[in-house]
């Protein structure tokens, strides 16, 4: 009986450092340590108005070999902002992207290969595949994504002077696709 206490008190050191040592599966999302900003264009001339907006939270699960293998990223809508204040008033109503109606966007991140992100982007209630590169680094507080994502604003019913849906608009035109430029942040899960 003794030796087997012995031989659980002289295991117990050797498995908390072996459970300290687990890889880290899963990630939160740092909202005050992540960037998003968004670019659009008008379809003629070199306006290109830009802002920001605010990630709500989210969450990555790293799979084996330490690859990013699924997350869910969600935006605050109403933190969408332009210097502008009747710019940024009118991008988040309804002709826009109608906050009020639809106060968070979400991608969900299907794979990551080859420094693509593929997944699913739902803005003011509708989805559609995303595609995207992406870069992924590792640092001691976490991970940090890093990439540039261009959206086609008509496919989610964003349809303000696209020239595709509006004739005769001339300089008043919007280009269909604004980028958004992200900088995320992750925090470990410690279990």
């Amino acid at each position: 009986m003794k030796s087997l206490l012995l031989g659980v008190l002289l295991a117990a050191p050797v498995l908390a450092a072996f459970q300290s040592a687990a890889p880290v599966t899963s990630y939160t999302i740092d909202p005050a340590a992540s960037r998003l900003t968004w670019t659009g264009h008008a379809e003629i001339g070199a306006w290109a108005p830009s802002g920001t907006i605010q990630l709500r939270g989210g969450s990555l699960t790293v799979g084996p070999g330490g690859t990013v293998s699924a997350g869910r990223l969600e935006v605050a809508m109403p933190t969408l902002a332009h210097d502008d204040a009747g710019m940024q008033t009118h991008l988040r109503s309804a002709d826009f992207f109608d906050v009020a109606r639809f106060p968070v966007a979400t991608f969900v991140l299907r794979t990551l290969a080859r420094d693509s992100a593929f997944g699913t982007l739902t803005l003011k209630g509708v989805s559609h595949p995303l595609v995207f590169p992406l870069k992924v680094t590792r640092a001691a507080t976490g991970l940090r994504l890093i990439g540039t994502a261009t959206v086609d604003r008509t496919r989610f019913g964003v349809r303000y002077n696209s020239p595709r849906f509006f004739a005769d608009l001339g300089d008043h035109a919007i280009r269909d696709d604004f980028q958004l430029a992200f900088d995320v942040v992750a925090r470990p899960v410690r279990r």
